[in-house]
This record gives C-alpha cells, structure tokens and sequence, in this order.
C-alpha cells in the first residue's frame, strides 16, 4: 500500500486491534480508480468477511475527521470520497475530470439496461426517447406542407423508424455542433472588439 498524504496521515486512528481499520478504508479509496464509493462497493474491495456494519463504522469515523465526505441521493444511495482540503470541490481534480466526462448514459452497460440496474441511464434514455418522439411528431407536421418524405425508406417498419431517427440524431448532432462553433467564434470576436477598444 502506499504512504497517504500528511493531511490524512495525522488525523487517522492506527488502531491495530480493529478488523478493518480506517488506514486500509482510505488506502482501498485512494487506490481504486473511481471518485466516489457506496460502502458495499468498499466493503467488496476490502475484504469479503468484513460486515457491511463494521464498514459503514470505519466510514462515520473519517466523516467526524473530515477525511472523507458523504452525499446521498434520492435512491437513498450515500456516496463517499476523499475530502481532498485542496480542491473547490470535495473530489481530487482527477475525480472531478472523470464526472465531468461520465454522463449517466455512459454508464448504463447494456447488463444494467437488461436488469434495469442503472436508475439514472434507463431515465436518461427514456427521456431522450420521449424528446425523440416530439421532434418526430412536429415533423410530421411540417413534412406534409412542404412535400417531404421519409428520407429512409423499408418494408420492414422498425428499420424504418430506426434509419430515420439515425438520420435525425446525426442531423442534430452536425447542427449542435456548428451552433456551437458560431457561439464560440462570436465570443471570440466580442472578446477581441472589447480588448481593442479597451486599448484605444
């Protein structure tokens, strides 16, 4: 294992005679490459025979040493993770990158999907789906006035649906993008005008 930070080094009990210690929680957490942890995701990463209780205690002890820090969600599901003194936010600045990068369709694997065992992808999902329907529903208004068919055309109605919605989530997708790309060549442009004209 390796050494711990001084800032965590001198707040924590080296109690020998305990079966988990707080050492080995934060050392496990500081050694997995993931931010955050429910504590059944640390007490896996442990040891098996260590009981989900005596985890849960190593952790409120680290909460009362402000080592680590909790949040818990509406799925009544309480995270932790190291409460690092330098950082805005309570996560190291690689945890914070990989949240930032990690939206919860990123995470929804397709064993979750099959087990509905990812709450917040499934929803994600699902309401993309339903943005989807109304994009398509306000086509099929406007497609009938300006004589437009379907760009994707098959017998088979699913293939049908599946070609098209890929065509309109591409389309999306180019037309995001070069939104974007004006957005931020228009704060360019401001931005030098301002610096010019603070210059005069």
């Amino acid at each position: 294992m390796a050494s711990l930070p001084p800032w965590i080094d001198t707040r924590i009990d080296d109690g020998l005679n305990k079966k988990l210690t707080q050492r080995h929680v934060v050392e496990t957490m500081l050694e997995a490459d993931r931010p955050y942890f429910s504590a059944e995701q640390i007490r896996a990463r442990v040891r098996p025979d260590v009981s989900k209780e005596t985890v849960r205690l190593r952790l409120n002890e680290l909460l009362e040493i402000d080592v680590i820090a909790a949040d818990t969600y509406p799925e009544s599901i309480t995270l932790y993770y190291i409460n690092h003194p330098n950082s805005h936010w309570p996560l190291s600045p690689e945890g914070k990158d990989a949240l930032a990068d990690e939206t919860p369709l990123e995470t929804l694997s397709v064993g979750d999907f099959l087990r509905l065992r990812n709450p917040a992808g499934i929803r994600t999902l699902v309401l993309a789906g339903f943005q989807l329907s109304l994009v398509f529903f306000a086509i099929g208004i406007v497609a009938p006035l300006i004589a437009s068919g379907l760009l994707v055309q098959s017998s088979n109605a699913y293939w049908e649906v599946s070609g098209n919605l890929f065509v309109l989530c591409a389309g999306l997708l180019i037309l995001e993008r070069g939104v974007r790309k004006l957005r931020t060549d228009g704060i360019r442009v401001s931005s030098v005008r301002s610096s010019k004209a603070e210059s005069k």
